[in-house]
């Protein structure tokens, strides 16, 4: 009986191999970020949605300007475990919230994990501009 080294077979369907990798002479195609392929590889393109989806740091976004008082909780914080800031937002990202003293101008960065809940005393903004039926956005 005559050993060979082990080599694993590999099987192409379309244009990659079982393996995952592409096969022999092939290139993925370029998808942009966001977009969509089919089963077969093939790349969709079409026209994105004109409108974000209600997550906070987008709501947030969508009243920056306005004066919120933010509460937050610090889990096992000694000195405090919860707190409350007021101030102008001045900006909201997916994992924080940057709100300025009218007074002072010191601006604080609040950590997303950290809110609880956020309170305004004016109207807030919740219709996504370029959405069908949204009023005109207003500051």
């Amino acid at each position: 009986m005559i050993m060979q080294p082990y080599r694993p077979v590999t099987y192409t369907y379309g244009s990659m191999s079982t393996s995952g990798m592409p096969a022999a002479g092939s290139v993925p195609p370029q998808v942009a970020s966001g977009g969509a392929m089919t089963p077969t590889g093939a790349v969709v393109s079409g026209a994105q949605p004109a409108f974000e989806q209600s997550y906070i740091e987008n709501i947030l976004r969508l009243n920056l300007g306005k004066v919120g008082t933010f509460y937050m909780t610090y889990e096992n914080n000694s000195e405090w475990n919860a707190k409350i800031f007021k101030g102008v937002l001045e900006a909201a990202g997916r994992d924080h919230i940057i709100i300025s003293d009218p007074t002072t101008g010191q601006r604080t960065i609040l950590l997303m994990v950290n809110l609880d809940f956020a309170t305004f005393d004016q109207p807030l903004v919740y219709q996504y501009p370029g959405v069908i039926g949204a009023p005109p956005v207003t500051r």
